[in-house]
């Protein structure tokens, strides 16, 4: 069975500092919040779990939205406690902020931009996971061409559940690819991978869906914010639907939940 691991990075839209413009407080939050909920929206239509990598930041702001989430049998995740900053004491207290509001455990751990975060210390915080590792070769961003494509055990014991990537080339598949190619191209690409590893994890974030992060005001580059707003809706439901031909939509938890039954179990891997 192969498995879909869609994931949303639910952060504060801070995109428009990156490129000198300014932004509230205010506009950072709503247009966060506008897209999270079509996003919950559109997956709970098709019925898929996913898994959200909520910055404590958004969840403190928005605390009946994450529970809202959890109920409909998404997993809640970390995205450290804000998308701007971070220091190594966010690991724990972001997971134990996400998880008094959910009213669950946090199992996994992603940084903001993918940014490199020590593993033991991720480990020490609390985290079962983390998804962090986008196994290609961008100029100036990643340099993990030779990363693994499947997840694995980092040496302290982490799991690592790396973005997909098209296989030997190493294609990135994350947000950027899935806004940018189109979709007759990006989605027999995505069912390669899916179809090599046996898993497919892609992610994108809520100010994707949302018309507002296209405005002028914020200088984004247009190849970022390409499709904001319901066109990257429509993007997303017909990615569902395409790719739940070939597999199950599975949250990050009960992927892992399943590999360490393979571990454990080896002789029960072929009805996994």
């Amino acid at each position: 069975m192969n498995s879909i691991l869609l994931s949303f990075d639910i952060e504060e839209f801070d995109l428009p500092t990156e490129f000198g413009a300014a932004i509230s407080r205010d506009d950072m939050f709503s247009i966060a919040d506008k897209g999270t909920r079509r996003i919950l929206r559109i997956v709970n239509d098709a019925g898929a779990r996913t898994t959200f990598f909520v910055t404590a930041a958004f969840a403190l702001e928005f605390p009946d939205l994450v529970r809202e989430m959890k109920s409909s049998g998404h997993e809640i995740a970390s995205h450290g406690w804000s998308h701007t900053s971070f220091e190594p004491a966010d690991l724990k207290r972001s997971r134990e902020a996400l998880e008094e509001i959910a009213g669950s455990p946090v199992r996994g751990f992603r940084m903001a931009r993918l940014a490199k975060v020590g593993k033991q210390d991720i480990l020490d915080a609390g985290y079962e996971y983390e998804s962090s590792l986008n196994p290609v070769w961008l100029p100036g961003r990643y340099s993990n061409f030779s990363a693994p494509l499947k997840p694995f055990r980092e040496a302290c014991g982490l799991w690592q559940m790396p973005v997909s990537a098209v296989p030997v080339v190493r294609f990135p598949l994350f947000w950027l690819s899935f806004k940018n190619l189109p979709l007759p191209l990006y989605l027999p690409l995505a069912r390669t991978a899916m179809s090599a590893t046996g898993f497919f994890n892609m992610y994108s974030h809520p100010w994707e869906y949302n018309e507002r992060a296209a405005e002028a005001q914020w200088k984004i580059p247009g190849y970022i914010v390409r499709h904001a707003g319901e066109a990257q809706c429509l993007r997303l439901r017909r990615l569902i639907t395409n790719l739940g031909r070939a597999g199950t939509f599975e949250t990050f938890g009960m992927y892992l939940d399943r590999i360490q039954i393979r571990e454990q179990f080896p002789a029960t891997s072929n009805v996994l």
